[in-house]
């Protein structure tokens, strides 16, 4: 039964599990989404015939437009109602999954996987902006941001396995045809659950478009220059005009928002202690968990000369700390507070990149040490960080809070696996193609790591210097 505004907030997770089931199907499709179809990639590549530029565009597409268009949508929530857009982008979600029953072409595949991409904009803001609402008390809107991001850590986890069984009885197309059911359950537990947007807790204020698309542009050209510099190299001119086009559209959303009347982004809001601090801690989990996820990969298979599947396993880790490690977060600020729980668990991330840095070479043992500082780090800092975020912001302006946390964490991912890649091409050119066990490797990945470590604990010094300014 939906709870009028003036209704009390709930005392337990229990009250609120249709929102809670249909919340957590929405992080589910997020995080099971681009994991369950990376098996699928060569199958598709041959049954479209496609080249691998094109197929890379398959998945590249959805991160560029999800990431791109957060912002924008996060603000037309926060007016016309986070509720709302939620369910319409479910709807959209069961749309463009069905179509994919319908695609013949490479190019319709793409099309399908930029709509998802809109849906996914939709949707994950809210999904923290929501849980964030459900209740008063901090230490149950931590629980029950726990409980939403544990089921998606779970899909992430076992999508890969998911989608290598279902491709031994199935086409490729039911892969995504598994949002459907997803999103027809988060439409229901949503639906039903949460009560309708109260017209008094909207942001009134006009959308400042020229905001938005300048907005847009700048996240998708940052996105964007990573995965060129990657593919391209830093001899290409091509990365470094996306780079240099990103720094100019930024600059002019900056302007934009400190002249305009009605901002899409109020700059001051992210100038509050609370929201600067948990954007850069979240920013830092994000930078260190792709980078360091993306040279231990290469460092077991190219270094220790593993095959994928050990290499596989050897990312345990990190996959069992990511899930089992949601158990640590209510005992850890029930005992020091959000914000000291989301310094140390920041903390936590700069050690593991550390350790990696100064003893990766040393054997695996210390590589296994890294990934599970890092993943403990990430999983409690990923829930804090957005809940201070949330609490640092006017009730009215949630979702685009949520949409900045969702945000930071998508770009400093392209830019964590885009500096990785970038160094290890800079400083040993044959990274990918000489024999195993060389000395140029192993000083490539020292380097690589040593960027992220320093890059990250400037992220994590910046964060803890807010959070412990007064608001």
């Amino acid at each position: 039964m939906l709870r009028s505004p003036t209704s009390r907030k709930p005392r337990s997770l229990i009250e609120v599990w249709p929102a809670l089931a249909g919340l957590s199907a929405v992080f589910l499709f997020e995080m099971l989404d681009n994991s369950i179809l990376n098996v699928a990639l060569p199958t598709i590549g041959r049954e479209l015939s496609t080249s691998t530029t094109t197929l890379q565009w398959v998945t590249g597409v959805y991160s560029v437009v999800f990431g791109g268009l957060m912002l924008a949508f996060g603000a037309l929530a926060d007016r016309a109602g986070r509720r709302k857009i939620m369910l319409v982008g479910l709807v959209l979600l069961g749309v463009a999954s069905l179509a994919t029953m319908f695609v013949t072409a490479a190019w319709q595949l793409i099309a399908v996987r930029a709509v998802m991409g809109v849906a996914a904009a939709m949707t994950t803001p809210g999904s923290l902006a929501l849980a964030f609402r459900l209740f008063d008390e901090d230490v149950l809107r931590v629980r029950a941001t726990t409980l939403i991001s544990t089921v998606g850590l779970v899909g992430l986890a076992t999508g890969p396995t998911i989608g290598g069984l279902a491709l031994t009885i199935a086409p490729w197309q039911a892969l995504l045809m598994v949002n459907v059911p997803v999103a027809a359950l988060a439409f229901v537990g949503i639906r039903t659950g949460i009560p309708a947007d109260d017209p008094a807790e909207s942001h009134r204020d006009p959308i400042d478009v020229a905001g938005a698309a300048l907005g847009t542009a700048t996240i998708v050209l940052t996105l964007l220059a990573p995965t060129l510099f990657v593919e391209a190299g830093t001899a290409s001119a091509l990365p470094w005009a996306a780079a240099a086009a990103a720094l100019a559209a930024g600059i002019c959303f900056v302007l934009r928002e400190k002249t305009a009347r009605h901002p899409l982004l109020d700059l001051k809001l992210i100038a509050r202690p609370l929201v600067s601090s948990g954007l850069a801690l979240k920013a830092a989990a994000g930078l260190a968990t792709a980078g360091l996820s993306y040279l231990v990969t290469l460092h077991l298979q190219f270094g220790l000369g593993w095959a994928p599947a050990q290499a596989a396993i050897g990312m345990l880790p990190q996959v069992v700390v990511l899930i089992a490690g949601g158990a640590l977060i209510g005992p850890l600020v029930t005992r020091v507070g959000l914000t000291k729980a989301a310094w140390l668990s920041a903390g936590a991330v700069v050690c593991g990149l550390a350790v990696y840095t100064v003893f990766g070479g040393f054997g695996y043992v210390w590589i296994a040490v890294a990934l599970a500082l890092v993943a403990a780090g990430m999983r409690v800092v990923g829930v804090v960080a957005g809940t201070n975020v949330m609490r640092g912001l006017p009730a009215n302006r949630t979702t685009i809070g949520a949409a900045l946390v969702d945000t930071a964490s998508e770009v400093t991912t392209g830019i964590g696996i885009a500096l990785s890649g970038t160094i290890l091409a800079l400083v040993f050119p044959g990274a990918l193609t000489t024999a195993l066990h060389t000395a140029g490797f192993q000083t490539a990945t020292t380097y690589a790591g040593l960027a992220l470590t320093l890059l990250s604990a400037v992220l994590v010094g910046f964060g803890i210097l807010r959070g412990r300014r007064p608001e």
